[in-house]
């Protein structure tokens, strides 16, 4: 096993191993290590069934549920992110987010493997949240500091979401459902502190996060704001080409990411699952 971090904010290319083989207990121990430590983790070369995408998800945690997308059959729960090459609906996930961060107990990570990848375009772009607080200006900082952000999957989910009513009759290839229930908040801290490496990180961003606890909405809303400014700067940014037979596995407790579009009259599927919080798992203080 080599790990070879990349020229970016975060993320670190894995080789010498063989995912479709079960892993050693020692192996996956390095493994979960390395992605603490990188953020991101890059597997080129892996021929992966979405059996062996089910199992390497346990290594890192239990396996998430996908509120709002529909699993590739009741039979298997993983999930299809597809877009045809004659699609015309707007390319899914183009903003920054960590994934699910609008749930009471959110996905600790997500697992993504690819199996058609067009010629141009289709990127994955993360941020290292752990670097954008540590480089944070004191007085941003002290507007965050103890603070509680509310997190809502309304703007998305909801029925008049970016992917609810709206969408329906449209061409969208990749199955996503919308309900009510994405109207509920729950409240995260702005900084937590990363339960497996000890460092103090951010958490979530503009679009899931609509409000600050205790605070007036305008106030809260120029926050937000702020905070969006910073943490996208280019300096904490890592954008991963992809790659036919690749998995990336990234820990959503400490980097953003966002789906990148300019591959129009390209197919492009990948298969996903998240990871949910599995504290058995997490590795001794």
């Amino acid at each position: 096993m080599k790990v070879e971090a990349t020229s970016g904010a975060c993320g670190a290319t894995v080789t010498g191993l063989n995912l479709a083989q079960p892993l050693a207990d020692d192996t996956v121990r390095a493994v979960r290590q390395a992605w603490v430590d990188h953020h991101v983790l890059v597997f080129p070369d892996q021929k992966l069934t979405d059996s062996d995408l089910v199992r390497i998800t346990r290594y890192f945690g239990g396996l998430g549920d996908d509120p709002y997308f529909e699993s590739i059959a009741p039979e298997n729960p993983v999930v299809a992110l597809t877009r045809r090459a004659d699609e015309t609906a707007p390319v899914f996930a183009e903003t920054w987010h960590s994934d699910w961060s609008f749930k009471a107990d959110p996905p600790i990570g997500t697992c993504l493997y690819s199996l058609t990848i067009p010629p141009v375009g289709g990127d994955t772009s993360f941020i290292n949240q752990e670097k954008a607080l540590a480089e944070m200006p004191a007085d941003l900082r002290s507007r965050i500091e103890g603070r509680m952000a509310l997190h809502t999957a309304a703007l998305a989910y909801a029925p008049d979401g970016t992917y609810g009513e709206r969408e329906q009759g449209s061409d969208r290839s990749m199955k996503i459902r919308y309900s009510e229930s994405a109207r509920d908040v729950h409240a995260h801290p702005f900084i937590l502190r990363h339960p497996e490496s000890g460092r103090e990180t951010l958490f979530g961003c503009f679009g899931y996060i609509v409000g600050v606890e205790g605070m007036a909405d305008a106030e809260a809303a120029d926050l937000i704001r702020d905070l969006y400014t910073w943490q996208t700067r280019e300096a904490f940014q890592y954008t991963h080409r992809w790659q036919e037979n690749m998995l990336v596995i990234w820990d959503n407790r400490s980097v953003l990411h966002k789906a990148n579009g300019g591959y129009d009259g390209y197919a492009r599927e990948l298969h996903r699952t998240t990871i949910s919080p599995d504290r058995r798992l997490y590795l001794a203080a």
